[in-house]
């Protein structure tokens, strides 16, 4: 399977803090403003944004787990049952400023769903979508990203892989770009 690296450990970690100075120039102090990691891999984004906001902002922005797996539009029609992840929000998105976050913006249609899923805890003020890397000319539905990292050329028949460190054997922060198996 032939593997080429979009994005390495010291270049992830600029992007990250570049987005992070985006979130800044908008949000400045955080005061009513949450985050939201979409299940199950823009939680590991979402949780290096807060890390870094921490770092720069000196206060911990609140961090939640969406899980829209039940408001996707294919749910029904997969020939296996998909395994549901955890929603974990300990806080009110009534009136709030959300940044959902994803780690690969792809179709659009997994933000439509966690668009619908948000709504049963409240209705946001205002929401921005921030991804790590933006797939071109995919989209599905008319949805886009606020704040993106790097955006990349794919076709069809190419995945984009996010290894994190810590996950399961992973020493380093790396981004691919895979051919599927065939």
């Amino acid at each position: 399977m032939q593997r080429r690296l979009l994005l390495g450990h010291p270049q992830l970690a600029i992007t990250i803090g570049r987005l992070c100075q985006e979130l800044i120039e908008i949000h400045q102090n955080f005061d009513n403003t949450v985050i939201l990691g979409l299940q199950p891999r823009g939680v590991f984004m979402a949780k290096r944004i807060q890390e870094r906001l921490k770092e720069f902002v000196e206060r911990e922005v609140p961090l939640g787990y969406l899980d829209a797996t039940f408001y996707r539009d294919d749910f029904r029609r997969r020939d296996s049952p998909v395994k549901a992840n955890e929603t974990k929000i300990d806080f009110l998105i009534e009136g709030k400023n959300v940044i959902l976050i994803d780690d690969v913006f792809y179709t659009g249609r997994s933000v439509r769903a966690a668009l619908d899923a948000m709504i049963a805890y409240g209705r946001p003020k205002k929401v921005e979508l921030l991804t790590l890397i933006k797939r071109k000319y995919s989209q599905h539905v008319p949805i886009y990203p606020d704040y993106v990292g790097k955006e990349v050329n794919t076709m069809e028949s190419q995945n984009v892989v996010v290894e994190w460190k810590g996950q399961a054997g992973i020493e380093e922060d790396n981004i691919w770009l895979q051919n599927k198996a065939q």
